[in-house]
């Protein structure tokens, strides 16, 4: 076998074997295979693209390429959950605890973040003395005791995809539905959990901007984990305006405490509720999404959700007093109003524009070398189908640097669409798929 006649086949619009997916993963893993070879291969699968069938040899092969997570010895059914990221997106800080209090074991291997704002390992290292390299043993060993552990990925899970999206980021080859799903899934699939919940998110905000893209993308996912005999539901969830109301990484750790207290933003509590409400059909906690839903109320309601942040924070070597009491996390230097000049009701706010405005405060990374800001950020005052009046607070930015504060201050007054009410009520969700 010769990777020259792979990349003429798949040029050429034939489907790739098994054994032809299996020997070019393993050969570029192994070094075997140059940079450029596989460039070439990825430029002819993106523009003749994959088959179902390629697309799970694909990601089988990207799993096989490393190490594999073994969660057989966790007790109870195990619910794993991933976003493709969008905009203020803290929404695993308020599930994960959310699903635990329940007695339904929620386990998690993250990467960073690169955009916006920082991903959820940021976020929880905003909280002091967080550990998120913590080891195999504890991970499971804290799954046991309190039902919920987040931690970083291992260096030698999925090897392949790392080498595979390093070369798809400098080659124009990353917008593809067999290379995303197979990408996201080997990831997922390399750790042992029984359920896997994917949040899609689609609009301005997210990685996916068309819906009918991003509906294909979560069946294809969704098909992946059941070929591979994981139960998987996918939610396709709206972006385009940022998800609660903080975006930047204390202040979305602030929000979830408050969301898990019952008194955070309704869309984040209420996407929280349903992907929650699924998760533990998955895991055979209830019968029905109704009955799911009326016991993670009940979680949040008798504070059992909250505490179960702690227990999370404290099995992590975190510090509880920034949790108990949050005006002890790091605040930012400066802390700018932006009043309205326009009354009446907000029509839009893109979602993608507020996140470049925090990732210009410095939350987020323009690479992964890039030090996050950890307490920059921005409080949105008012989202879509709120009315403001003329002078009223429409966000409040947080950051360090005020020249770029006064900055993105004017950035925000452009953002935000002010006029008559929209005729209909943004959904926040646009799809399931089973």
């Amino acid at each position: 076998m010769r990777i020259y006649d792979i990349i003429k086949r798949k040029r050429d619009g034939f489907s790739l074997s098994k054994e032809e997916i299996e020997y070019f993963i393993n050969g570029y893993t192994d070094g075997k295979i140059p940079d450029y070879q596989i460039a070439s291969l990825l430029m002819a699968i993106f523009l003749n693209k994959m088959n179902d069938k390629e697309t799970l040899y694909l990601t089988r092969a990207m799993v096989e390429s490393g190490e594999k997570v073994d969660l057989s010895s966790i007790k109870g059914i195990k619910i794993d959950k991933h976003s493709t990221g969008g905009v203020g997106d803290s929404i695993t800080l308020v599930l994960g605890p959310m699903i635990a209090a329940c007695e339904v074991p929620f386990v998690k291997m993250s990467g960073r973040g690169l955009g916006h704002s920082g991903g959820t390992l940021d976020k929880l290292e905003s909280i002091n003395n967080f550990k998120v390299d913590i080891s195999k043993e504890d991970f499971i060993q804290n799954t046991n005791k309190i039902n919920i552990s987040i931690c970083s990925q291992t260096t030698n899970i999925t090897p392949a995809d790392k080498k595979l999206y390093a070369l798809r980021d400098v080659t124009a080859t990353v917008d593809n539905i067999s290379l995303i799903s197979s990408s996201i899934m080997s990831k997922k699939l390399a750790v042992n959990s029984n359920g896997i919940i994917l949040d899609v998110k689609v609009g301005s905000g997210a990685f996916m901007k068309d819906l009918k893209e991003a509906k294909n993308l979560a069946r294809t996912m969704v098909n992946i984990g059941k070929n591979y005999g994981r139960d998987t539901i996918a939610i396709v969830t709206n972006m385009d305006q940022p998800l609660g109301k903080a975006i930047g990484n204390n202040l979305e750790v602030k929000e979830a405490i408050e969301t898990l207290k019952g008194k955070g933003p309704k869309d984040l509590l209420e996407l929280a509720l349903i992907l929650g409400s699924k998760s533990l059909v998955l895991a055979k906690e209830v019968q029905t999404e109704k009955e799911g839903r009326k016991v993670l109320e009940e979680a949040i309601n008798s504070g059992k959700a909250y505490n179960k942040f702690i227990e999370l924070v404290k099995y992590q070597y975190g510090d509880i007093k920034e949790i108990e009491n949050p005006d002890l996390f790091p605040r930012a230097k400066y802390i700018i109003e932006v009043n309205s000049k326009k009354e009446g009701f907000i029509k839009k706010i893109n979602a993608e524009e507020i996140g470049k405005c925090a990732l210009k405060l410095g939350a987020g990374r323009e690479t992964l070398e890039t030090e996050i800001d950890l307490s920059a950020g921005i409080i949105l005052n008012k989202k879509v189908d709120d009315y403001i009046n003329l002078d009223e607070t429409l966000a409040y930015i947080h950051t360090n640097d005020k020249i770029k504060g006064e900055e993105v201050k004017e950035q925000i007054l452009d953002i935000y669409i002010i006029g008559k009410k929209n005729i209909k009520d943004q959904k926040l969700i646009l799809d399931e798929i089973y």
